[in-house]
């Protein structure tokens, strides 16, 4: 295996690349052949032209990059799989928990699906974790976006006519995103204060120089992935008690709380967000997965009544979508160095690799990986 082509995202909002020109050039180094679909790098900046001089062969059309692939990158799972050969390689996000119907059809199919969001969470495998690097950038664009929502500044500022006090932002997550929310606000000039269900991110909070709220909630574990487990409904309600006294005198409260695999904890009810103040803006990182606040819409900005607006903070990533293309492509360029097997000049499936064996999802037209075999 070691025709690579990149796909043209076929999802309308999606602006990223999951390979650019740059990576393209050390892969084909590597020995690996390339082929990039026509227009792939347009809405992010890298012309056809960019790829070809980097080492890869423009095809007009998928159906021509199906017959040339062994592997199959792209950022988004796509639907039509019609044409591509059967032992063929297929690398993207997969958002796996919620496909199970594509899953089993990329089996049927002799596809091999490699869900780029099982990458496990260890030092090896940091290189190809697509959710730190993305979520980093979402982050950072979700405090950029409240800044030009919010009807005030961040700093603090000191004038001829009075002094203006700096804004407050509430961080709930303090997971890879929240930690950019916190040293973006920070960077800002916001006055900052964060909780998360693990206490042992406390002391990250504090070194950005943000407040860590304490909120006793008993015995809370994390996954073996660094992910927040699910809570008890009597750890929930002491949760938002507490959250919500501070979302009442905040001006911009950014949720980034996800549960791997599972529904996203509604954190904010509507009776919290009736408290805060007018002008107040909430952005929901995990509307995708269900929604940390009651109220938030898939795709909208909704303005409440009481004037606190709430925004969906689903993909801001694709706001940034040169930085967020380069570390995907990172990502996608760390699996594929680390399987090439240089004598062979081939990708090595390795099925004893602990990395293989998380994100492998679907082999020999079977589905393989325990957590999604039912």
């Amino acid at each position: 295996m070691k025709k690579v082509f990149l796909c043209k995202e076929t999802v309308e909002e999606e602006t990223r690349a999951a390979l650019i020109p740059s990576d393209i050039k050390k892969l084909a180094g590597l020995g690996y052949e390339l082929a990039v679909q026509k227009g792939a790098g347009n809405k992010t900046g890298y012309p056809d032209s960019e790829y070809s001089s980097s080492g890869a062969r423009i095809v007009d059309s998928l159906g021509e990059g199906y017959d040339f692939a062994d592997i199959i990158v792209r950022v988004n799972k796509s639907d039509n799989i019609n044409g591509i050969k059967e032992n063929t390689l297929h690398i993207s996000s997969f958002d796996v928990f919620n496909e199970g119907e594509a899953i089993k059809k990329y089996a049927d199919a002799g596809i091999k699906l490699i869900s780029l969001e099982m990458v496990p969470r260890t030092t090896l495998a940091q290189k190809m974790d697509i959710q730190s690097s993305q979520m980093s950038l979402a982050g950072y664009y979700a405090v950029i976006l409240a800044a030009s929502k919010l009807p005030k500044i961040f700093p603090m500022m000191m004038t001829p006519s009075g002094t203006i006090s700096p804004a407050r932002v509430f961080v709930i997550g303090v997971g890879v995103a929240g930690l950019q929310v916190i040293a973006t606000a920070k960077r800002l000039g916001a006055r900052v204060e964060a909780f998360d269900t693990r206490p042992v991110v406390a002391e990250q909070v504090k070194s950005l120089g943000a407040r860590f709220i304490k909120i006793d909630l008993g015995d809370v574990e994390e996954t073996d992935q660094g992910y927040a487990k699910e809570l008890t409904p009597a750890q929930i309600e002491i949760q938002r008690n507490a959250q919500a006294r501070i979302c009442a005198y905040s001006d911009v409260v950014i949720t980034t709380a996800k549960v791997f695999g599972r529904k996203a904890p509604v954190l904010l009810t509507k009776e919290m967000v009736s408290q805060m103040k007018s002008g107040s803006i909430i952005i929901d990182m995990a509307v995708k997965t269900g929604g940390n606040v009651e109220g938030s819409v898939p795709g909208k900005d909704v303005l409440l009544d009481n004037g606190v607006t709430i925004i969906d903070g689903d993909g801001l990533e694709r706001y940034v979508s040169k930085d967020a293309s380069a570390m995907f492509s990172g990502n996608i360029f760390a699996m594929l160095e680390h399987f090439w097997d240089a004598e062979g000049k081939t990708f090595k499936l390795d099925m004893n690799d602990e990395i293989l064996s998380s994100c492998l999802i679907t082999s020999d037209k079977k589905i393989i990986n325990e957590r999604f075999r039912s």
